[in-house]
């Protein structure tokens, strides 16, 4: 029995690491949520999106939350260089002719050399070549090439969030932000499918594109009836979580200069107003599409994953406290982590990561604070970004990390977003398009006192040309 009767959003947020799922009241503030790890399958034919497990997550989740809540819309966001490829036919429950490719499944690159006489030229899509499958035409190419017979039996190539939204509710749509997320399958100059879409022959795969606010209806009702909801809930088509985040300061930037750091697994800088000519490929620059169809220079590194693994190479644990004086003493120590730690990605990608010191002798989680705080540091430089700098994640759960970064950017200023799921909000917008009023909460971040930082910065850089 449903307690609370007053309509609530449902906003599912499937991210590299994590599942989540987010029951959101009138104001959008938070009912209740629930997440569980996100985990490859490796025991098909590659590894791949564990949809079996996430569907019955979500279904079970979804059960619990229509006992206690009137939910009324449904709309998702997922990670990006993801795509489905369905029989809409198919008597299977998912739908799958292949399973859901893993981007990080390194044969797609190294199985592919002749791909890049094929991709189009950055000045067209504004997406650089990328390790494994990060270029979701790359992966669509290696599955074309090695399973011939399967790829045949494609009716339709859905973006991750819309797959999600097909399996609810039938609908099938494509949507601007997946397509235009360093696919190579979007010209960005064109505003239009890139020659690679011919080159691939499935330009007739692609379903038509919708804007992310777009309704798919209601969904299936014999679903819609074992899911305990009501048969006039709605299901939007949804969008890519970073661009979720970037969605709600767009709105209310207005016309204002802004660069907002989503962080999480990935950290990815998107930057308003910035020349497109500004983005270097080979720095893991690229242009993203925003859900309004604006092209948007972004920089990135796997901020979550290299953050990590610093900690783990260097004797630390995620949840270890340290101080300030922590990073003092890796200034003062000179101890420096060099990239990269993530094998192949951001503006150092495919360099060897070291450590340069007496690395025993500081804290480790200080160390990947200071590391992070140095690249994002490095690629708002890069971006040339403007106005403020907005921080939204994972990385708000350390002020340190956020400290630091406001001192290097002295010449501007930084903000913590007081939303800890600003993806899920900037989702939530989607379902409410016509009526929403946009309402950011800001605060200023702290800012470190550390001596010598800049000197430290100079020598870092240093480090890196060697």
């Amino acid at each position: 029995m449903t307690t609370d009767k007053a309509p609530h959003t449902l906003i599912i947020d499937i991210g590299k690491t994590h599942v989540k799922l987010h029951v959101l009241d009138r104001q959008f503030d938070s009912a209740f949520s629930k997440q569980m790890s996100n985990s490859v399958d490796v025991s098909s034919i590659y590894p791949s999106a564990d949809v079996a497990k996430i569907w019955d997550w979500m279904l079970n989740t979804i059960k619990e939350v229509s006992r206690r809540f009137l939910v009324s819309r449904i709309t998702i966001t997922t990670h990006g260089a993801t795509a489905a490829l369905i029989d809409r036919d198919s008597s299977l429950k998912d739908g799958l002719v292949l399973p859901v490719l893993d981007y990080e499944f390194a044969p797609t690159f190294s199985d592919t050399p002749e791909y890049e006489y094929i991709r189009p030229e950055f000045v067209d899509s504004c997406s650089p070549s990328l390790p494994a499958g990060l270029n979701l035409g790359r992966q669509l190419y290696w599955l074309k090439k090695t399973f011939p017979a399967q790829f045949s039996q494609a009716t339709d190539v859905l973006m991750y969030p819309q797959y999600w939204a097909w399996r609810f509710t039938g609908k099938r749509v494509s949507e601007i932000t997946s397509l235009g997320c360093h696919t190579d399958l979007w010209s960005i100059r064109d505003q239009t499918y890139s020659a690679l879409v011919a080159e691939l022959n499935c330009q007739h795969l692609f379903p038509p594109i919708q804007p992310a606010w777009f309704s798919c209806g209601k969904l299936h009702p014999e679903l819609s009836a074992d899911l305990g909801l009501d048969s006039s809930c709605e299901f939007y088509s949804g969008l890519h979580d970073s661009n979720a985040s970037f969605l709600r300061y767009r709105l209310a930037q207005d016309s204002l200069p802004f660069t907002v750091v989503s962080t999480g697994t990935w950290t990815i800088l998107m930057a308003s107003q910035v020349p497109l000519s500004t983005l270097d490929p080979k720095r893991d620059m690229l242009a993203n599409v925003d859900a309004l169809g604006t092209p948007i220079a972004c920089a990135r590194f796997m901020g979550g994953r290299e953050f990590e693994s610093i900690c783990e190479q260097a004797g630390s644990w995620l949840g270890e406290q340290f101080e300030e004086s922590h990073l003092q003493a890796i200034i003062d120590k000179s101890v420096f982590a060099l990239p990269d730690f993530s094998d192949g990605s951001g503006p150092f990608g495919g360099r060897g990561s070291e450590f340069v010191g007496p690395v025993e002798k500081v804290s480790g989680i200080a160390l990947a604070t200071m590391y992070c705080a140095l690249m994002i540091d490095y690629q708002l430089t890069m971006l040339q970004a403007q106005g403020k700098v907005i921080i939204e994640g994972a990385f708000l759960k350390n002020p340190l990390l956020c400290a630091v970064l406001n001192q290097l950017r002295a010449e501007q200023s930084v903000w913590l977003s007081r939303d800890a799921t600003g993806t899920v909000l900037g989702a939530a917008y989607l379902t409410d398009w016509e009526k929403i009023k946009v309402d950011v909460e800001l605060q200023p971040a702290e800012m470190s006192a550390l001596r010598s930082l800049q000197a430290y910065r100079q020598q870092w850089l240093a480090l890196l040309q060697q």
